[in-house]
């Protein structure tokens, strides 16, 4: 059952399960058909998001249990609603409630659990066979031995366990031999004397696991990680009897109908994509045939990718709309001002792609060494079973991967036993192609003449019938296709776009590096095709895991409108502020700059810079932002090794910025400018959301602004009784222009809502149609029709010009309409099967005449963006 609209919501032990049926009548009111929960199985103790699930078989007790979902399912349905569940399928939390994961660690490979996880039990490290690496240690083995940090310990639950930093850890059977008593057993194991603590370090040695200090996971790490983090374990739902294990609970709650859809996390780390989804909807349909499965992924689609059609699921979880409406709002004119700016600001001339290649480079160098040794090892065995290959190196075989990984330019390939289809195959030439420029290399360079032996063997070519070969061929693919997906993301998302900051209203989860614009023409037509190809397709503009807030975004698309202005204004104050700071070179002008863009986007509605706790809790927001920006960059600090004296630095820049009027008022001056705009284009992209092909995804609570930051200040608290309140009180059409209080965009997005639940078909299966627009403003609208049957949605936003617009010169709350004298005779020009006598004016609830072409004036009459319905008879 594909949903009408749904609304995302953010569970955990602060919002419960209960907590959310307390606001599905608002939800409902609102008109939101389906609720899209956050993962609900047994996540660790202590979980903010779900996604570190240690029991997929169990509704998590912290939020309710499977009791409280039910309820929530029941409430939902009295309001004509359903669910839709995200769940986890490629990995779990590495934890000791876990019971899968202590089975392994307790057992090896003995154990009933030993290919649930992603292990290899047969690394390079000899020391490691048929051992799991945990590198979970504060430092480093011997001083944690020394200090006492490790013990053996005994619990009424567990019996006999090693403690690591309090944490326990399992005792593999027959590795202990009790003597006397459980204290007199712990006193000959107490690391405080020197036997003590050679008899503990003989039992730590004798067990299935290696604990280890935590800065030795990039290079000796043995088994599958979601992206980099230790905590999180790859889980093989490849295999079939693991794939029934772990969706058990949640085929067993679709049976029932108390789940409807399911959105699938990080589709693209699991070994194969697309037979995990054709197995689950078979598993869905099998439980529940009579309706169709509703399936969406998350999937981050690079620059002109298209989501494989062979999975058949509904669509993707909304990056790529996310992204495609942000380059619609942003002007093209300001790419060369922004990008000249930077490279003068930075001294930094490389291209956005180079640069972006370089972040790719750091991952892979020293972020997953051991994931790149281990696949440069697997086909080096490869190239020993080929008398044509076997004088390759693993350093040649290793240098040559290493150009090819540094250039992917997506995600990840989809090959497979045959090989590749066509859109791979463009890929991975695309990719082998900028791998040779990398290399600089020449023929008879080994790293030259392996470049298409790696084509071959990852992909290129249909597996060979030879078993030693082909299970070699498998996980030599395996290991790349797996590998590619969290390279990309840590590279572009979690360095680049922490690096490159021209404008950061571009550096968002699905953009590509160095696209700033989308022309309204490619913008319509991915519409369509996403109207026809995956229609069910979620469309979001904010989510639990986006770098900035929409409205945050929507403020600085509209800098560029006059980007020159914008630009020496900001790098103005990044000179000028850091004057006062003779002799210290930090913040870089780069770290400056982002911040100041960010201090300028985020800046709350109505703040004033002489509200000093309003302004204190924005720094305080801003300064967390700030810290973890500094080390996703990995240039001053990170994670790894944090230089706390620059990050130190970089905070009291932004502290003297807080500590100065001046320079608050400067910035509430900026902001001040480009509210109107902002405003302007966040009810556009709004609009958008709502009314092109594809189901509208409502972040919590943003259907009031959102000037949020990255996690976790895009997880806090939402406010449901101003929410609530706002619904019950939307403004007339003539108090549209007091939009501070955010209820223009919540009565957007309820009337939005409202006409979909009435003219469903119309956007399930209306074809969209652009439309001509004529007179002296053309360029600055975007209209489209969408058509079913007779039924007709006109759809009207105005592009780059929200800056020259009258309302924009306003200040904030005075807001006026643009009228005649702004759009003179700009103008929608409609054929004469489209143009009615009469239509209604959605936004304004009103009866509107028809005569001729549609006027942008009479359109745009107190909204600033506009959407009419008629019925086109004969």
């Amino acid at each position: 059952m594909t949903p009408r609209a749904t609304a995302r919501l953010q569970l955990h032990a602060g919002f419960t399960l209960a907590d959310a049926q307390a606001q599905v009548d608002y939800y409902a009111a609102l008109g939101i058909s389906h609720l899209y929960l956050s993962p609900v199985t047994r996540a660790r103790p202590g979980s903010t998001h779900g996604y570190d699930v240690i029991d997929h078989g169990a509704v998590d007790p912290a939020l309710g249990g499977e009791a409280a979902l039910r309820a929530l399912a029941q409430a939902a349905r009295a309001q004509g609603m359903g669910l839709v569940l995200d769940i986890v399928p490629n990995h779990m939390a590495v934890h000791a409630d876990n019971a899968w994961w202590w089975d392994v660690l307790r057992h090896g490979p003995a154990s009933a659990h030993a290919g649930t996880f992603d292990i290899d039990w047969r690394p390079a490290d000899p020391d490691l066979a048929g051992k799991v690496h945990l590198p979970v240690l504060g430092q480093a083995y011997g001083a944690c031995l020394a200090r006492g940090d490790l013990t053996l310990a005994h619990d009424d639950a567990r019996g006999y366990v090693l403690r690591a930093h309090d944490a326990p850890y399992p005792v593999a059977p027959g590795t202990l031999a009790p003597a006397g008593t459980v204290t007199e057993t712990l006193a000959r194991h107490d690391p405080s004397s020197p036997c003590g603590r050679a008899r503990l370090h003989a039992l730590l040695q004798a067990q299935h696991y290696r604990l280890a200090w935590w800065r030795t996971a990039p290079d000796q790490i043995n088994w599958r990680r979601f992206f980099e983090i230790t905590e999180l374990a790859g889980v093989r739902v490849e295999d079939p009897a693991i794939f029934d294990a772990v969706h058990s609970l949640v085929l067993r709650l679709y049976a029932e109908g108390i789940v409807e859809g399911l959105r699938i996390d990080h589709i693209d780390g699991l070994a194969d994509p697309g037979g995990y989804a054709h197995r689950l909807r078979e598993a869905m349909t099998r439980v529940r045939p009579d309706v169709p499965p509703y399936i969406v992924v998350e999937k981050i689609l690079a620059e002109d990718e298209i989501l494989p059609g062979t999975w058949r699921v509904a669509g993707t979880s909304g990056y790529d709309f996310m992204d495609q409406v942000g380059a619609l709002l942003h002007a093209p004119q300001a790419r060369t001002v922004l990008d000249e700016g930077w490279r003068a600001l930075t001294g930094d001339a490389r291209s956005p792609r180079v640069q972006w290649q370089a972040a790719r480079h750091r991952m892979i160098t020293r972020h997953f060494p051991a994931e790149r040794a281990a696949l440069v090892r697997c086909l080096l065995h490869l190239a020993r079973l080929d008398p044509c290959t076997q004088d390759w190196s693993a350093v040649a075989i290793d240098r040559a991967l290493s150009a090819v990984l540094v250039a992917f330019p997506v995600y990840r390939s989809y090959a497979d036993a045959r090989g590749r289809d066509a859109a791979d195959a463009a890929v991975c030439k695309q990719a082998w192609r900028d791998a040779r420029v990398l290399l600089d290399s020449r023929p008879g360079d080994p790293a030259h003449d392996l470049l298409p032996v790696l084509d071959a063997w990852l992909g290129g070519t249909p597996l060979p019938s030879d078993p030693a070969t082909r299970a070699l061929r498998e996980e030599a693919l395996r290991r790349f296709q797996q590998l590619t997906p969290p390279l990309a993301a840590k590279a572009l998302e979690d360095t680049h776009f922490y690096r490159h900051g021209p404008l950061l209203s571009r550096n968002e989860v699905g953009a590509a590096p160095g696209a700033l614009s989308l022309p309204p023409a490619r913008f319509l037509a991915l519409a369509r095709i996403r109207g026809q190809d995956f229609p069910g397709a979620l469309l979001a503009t904010a989510t639990h895991d986006h770098k900035r807030g929409e409205d945050v975004r929507a403020r600085l698309a509209s800098a560029t409108e006059d980007a020159a202005t914008w630009h020496d204004t900001l790098s103005g104050w990044t000179r000028d502020w850091h004057a006062d700071r003779p002799g210290k070179d930090a913040p870089l002008p780069a770290d400056r700059y982002m911040l100041l863009q960010t201090l300028v986007g985020a800046w709350p509605v109505g703040l004033s810079p002489d509200d000093a706790k309003g302004v204190a809790d924005f720094i305080g927001r801003v300064g967390a932002w700030q810290l973890k920006a500094l080390r996703e960059a990995k240039l001053r600090t990170d994670w790894y090794a944090p230089d706390t004296d620059y990050e130190a630095a970089c905070a009291a820049f932004l502290q003297a910025i807080a500590d100065t009027p001046a320079r608050l008022a400067a910035l509430s001056g900026q902001v001040d400018a480009l509210a109107g705009p902002g405003m302007i284009n966040g009810l556009s992209q709004t609009l958008l959301r709502h009314t092109v092909p594809g189901v509208p995804d409502l972040y919590q609570g943003r259907e009031s602004w959102d000037f949020s930051l990255v996690d976790p200040d895009n997880r806090r608290e939402v406010d449901y009784a101003a929410l609530r309140q706002g619904l019950a009180n939307p403004p007339a059409a003539t108090d549209v222009h007091a939009w501070t209080d955010g209820r223009i965009k919540q009565a957007l997005v309820q009337r939005c809502l409202a006409h979909r639940q009435s003219q469903a078909a119309l956007y399930a299966a209306g074809e969209l149609q652009p439309l001509a627009v004529a007179g002296t403003r053309s360029a600055n609208i975007l209209a489209f029709l969408r058509r079913h049957g007779p039924a007709r949605l006109l759809v009207v936003v105005p592009l780059h010009c929200t800056q020259t617009m009258p309302c924009a010169g306003a200040k904030p709350g005075q807001v006026t309409p643009a009228g005649a004298a702004y759009w003179g005779d700009t103008r929608i020009v409609l054929d004469d099967t489209d143009r009615p006598a009469q239509a209604w004016d959605i936004l304004h609830d009103a009866p509107v005449a028809i005569d001729g072409d549609l006027p942008v004036h009479a359109l745009l009459r107190e909204w600033p963006v506009a959407a009419w319905q008629w019925r086109q008879e004969g």
